[in-house]
C-alpha cells in the first residue's frame, strides 16, 4: 500500500502545527506589548494600575465522574479580550463526606482578620472575601447541599483557609406502604 496518504496527513498536520506556532508568537508579543505599555498609559492617565496578572486553571474530575475545567486568578475575559480584575479568584477545593462540607481555599498573602467569610440566605453557597494592602481575592462556591451557618466552623494556617460546614438534614417526605 502507497504511503502518499500518510505524507500527505503528515503535511497537514506540520502546516496545523506551525499556523498554531505563529498564532502563539503573535498572541504573546500583542500580550508583552500591552504588558509594558499600559501601567504607563495608565500612569500618565493618573489611573491606578492593577498586577500582578495571575491566570491559571486546574482539571479535576466531579463526583459525577466527568472532568472539570475551573479557571482562578485575575484575568477574565470579556468578548474574546482579555479584563484584569482587582479581586483574584483563589483556588478552591469543595470536599463532600455524608454529614458535612469542607471547603479549602489557598489565600496567600493575607491576615487572618482581613478574612470574610458568608453563607448565602439560601445556605446553598459560600463567599469567601479577603483583602490585604496588595491582595485582594473573592469567590462564589455553590455548596453541592444546603448547610447550617451556625455549625461553622474555619481555620486559617500558611496560606490556606479551611471551612467545615454541617449540612442540613433533610427528613423523608413520603410514607410507608404495608402490603396486606
Amino acid at each position: 500500500m502507497d504511503d502518499w496518504w500518510f505524507r500527505r496527513w503528515r503535511r497537514y498536520v506540520d502546516e496545523l502545527i506551525r499556523e498554531m506556532e505563529e498564532d502563539l508568537d503573535r498572541i504573546l508579543r500583542e500580550f508583552e506589548e500591552e504588558r509594558i505599555r499600559r501601567p504607563f498609559r495608565e500612569w500618565e492617565r493618573g489611573e491606578k494600575t492593577i498586577g500582578p496578572y495571575i491566570y491559571g486553571y486546574r482539571i479535576y474530575i466531579g463526583p459525577d465522574g466527568r472532568p472539570h475545567i475551573e479557571e482562578f486568578g485575575n484575568v477574565k475575559k470579556s468578548r474574546g479580550r482579555p479584563i484584569i480584575m482587582e479581586e483574584r479568584e483563589p483556588l478552591v477545593d469543595v470536599l463532600e463526606n455524608p454529614d458535612e462540607i469542607t471547603v479549602v481555599a489557598e489565600l496567600p498573602g493575607v491576615e487572618k482578620d482581613n478574612i470574610k467569610i458568608e453563607v448565602s440566605e439560601d445556605k446553598k453557597k459560600l463567599v469567601i472575601k479577603a483583602s490585604d494592602t496588595n491582595r485582594k481575592y473573592y469567590k462564589e462556591i455553590d455548596l453541592p447541599s444546603e448547610v447550617e451557618p451556625d455549625s461553622a466552623k474555619a481555620n486559617y494556617k500558611n496560606g490556606v483557609l479551611e471551612v467545615k460546614l454541617k449540612k442540613i438534614k433533610k427528613e423523608r417526605k413520603g410514607f410507608e406502604i404495608k402490603i396486606e
